[in-house]
């Protein structure tokens, strides 16, 4: 097989079906059948003398050797976007489609927040939002599938671009009438290891809340799959919870300073001292992508508006 018989939009149907498993949901991904996406599988398998899936009437599987193919499939179509972005004439400017992602406890609370000014100073631009878990979402930015991502810093590898946006404190959030409403000046020593509540594994925000109570990664007895279920789970008494502050909502603070309880089961209060506990939110994207420049002028409008109860990034960052 030469060049010639090879097309990106081959690669693309490989792809699609790689990652959803299914070739179905593959052809309305493409905007093709699906009798014309696999004919042309088959076709590129037959040029390429290998098989690239395992086919059963439940499941589709790739092949080690798939893997392979498909790995080097999406270097090929991250290089064939960047040659489109070169040649809009723009040097890589904030039009056309940006694809940006946020992890789950982040994407909810910060999206409202920052979409009307993109809106507003980028026209143009088609935003594609998603959220996920950390590692996903680092992955796929990596294999092309996503151009930047919201999540808390530092990340970890080589070959990414970061900028710090703003620092995000933590709450406490526990049932109404818990004990340590009465406690004037609340602190982390002051939680019951035994009554804390985590996300399940997977979650950046679990470690987080680990690591400011001084807790090993077996901490917490009860898990939940999401923000919102953990603050159900302590409105129904289940123990207390680190949150944070953009994913408290409605909690109007009264003239102690403490936040209102929310339906009269839970309250959430703040942690004295000069450093509460807390996460560095930041945008990360590719250091090779032709629009670091105006990714770059992306992270200045969102820390020229920080959303409310957050700080200023740098001035944690020079602490």
């Amino acid at each position: 097989m030469n060049l010639s018989g090879l097309s990106l939009r081959d690669l693309e149907y490989v792809v699609a079906v790689a990652e959803l498993r299914h070739f179905g949901r593959a052809a309305e991904r493409c905007a093709v059948s699906q009798p014309s996406l696999s004919a042309q599988i088959r076709k590129l398998e037959e040029a390429l003398g290998l098989s690239l899936f395992e086919r059963t009437s439940r499941k589709v599987l790739l092949t080690p050797r798939g893997e392979a193919i498909v790995a080097q499939a999406r270097v090929v179509l991250e290089e064939a976007r960047r040659l489109l972005t070169l040649a809009d004439g723009s040097d890589g400017a904030l039009t056309g489609r940006l694809r940006l992602a946020a992890i789950h406890t982040l994407g909810p609370y910060l999206f409202p927040h920052i979409l009307p000014a993109l809106r507003t100073t980028w026209p143009d631009l088609t935003l594609i939002l998603s959220e996920g878990r950390t590692d996903s979402l680092l992955e796929e930015l990596r294999d092309g599938r996503l151009d930047a991502v919201l999540l808390a810093l530092p990340v970890e590898g080589d070959g990414l671009a970061a900028e710090p946006l703003f620092f995000e404190p933590f709450l406490l959030a526990h049932p109404a009438g818990h004990r340590l409403c009465a406690i004037p000046g609340l602190s982390l020593n002051d939680l019951d290891p035994a009554e804390l509540l985590l996300l399940e594994e997977g979650h950046c925000l679990r470690d987080q809340a680990l690591a400011a109570c001084g807790l090993s990664a077996r901490g917490g007895g009860v898990h939940a799959t999401g923000l919102e279920t953990l603050r159900h789970m302590v409105a129904a008494g289940a123990g207390c919870t680190l949150m944070p502050v953009l994913a408290v909502k409605g909690a109007a603070k009264g003239e102690d300073g403490r936040a209102a309880t929310v339906g009269g089961l839970v309250e959430y209060r703040a942690f004295d001292g000069p450093h509460p506990p807390g996460r560095v939110i930041g945008l990360v994207w590719r250091a090779s992508d032709p629009r670091d420049r105006d990714l770059r002028q992306l992270a200045d409008l969102l820390r020229r508006d920080l959303p409310a109860g957050t700080e200023p990034a740098l001035s944690q960052r020079d602490d």
